[in-house]
């Protein structure tokens, strides 16, 4: 994580995939700012290769959020090249936004007049 450029949303937790095993993960982020779209990043401790579309683990990640506040609808699976073994990418909907600025991120299109 890039101290200086993301935003923590929550701290470890354990997320459960469609199999049953559980994964350690480390951390929910985003970046600080963006151009309305927000790419939600978990770190894990160990790999998830091959889960970026587990619908169970995604289900986990979005009760975690909910634990720390957000009541949107769910995330889902963010772009396949975006994922890597201990990273999982889901893409936020619109809804999201107004959970992420209150944590602190900007909107790019909003400071600049962009629609």
């Amino acid at each position: 994580m890039n101290k200086d450029t993301d935003i923590q949303l929550s701290g470890p937790f354990k997320a459960t995939d469609g199999s049953g095993r559980a994964h350690d993960a480390k951390a929910i982020r985003i970046f600080d700012e963006g151009y309305g779209a927000i790419d939600v990043y978990v770190d894990f401790s160990g790999s998830i290769s091959g889960l970026h579309k587990d619908k169970s683990l995604i289900d986990a990640v979005v009760a975690q959020l909910r634990t720390v506040g957000y009541k949107g609808p769910a995330l889902t699976a963010g772009d396949s090249v975006l994922q890597e073994s201990k990273l999982l990418v889901l893409e936020a909907p619109d809804e999201f936004n107004t959970f992420a600025a209150g944590k602190g991120w900007k909107d790019l299109a909003e400071e600049f007049g962009d629609e």
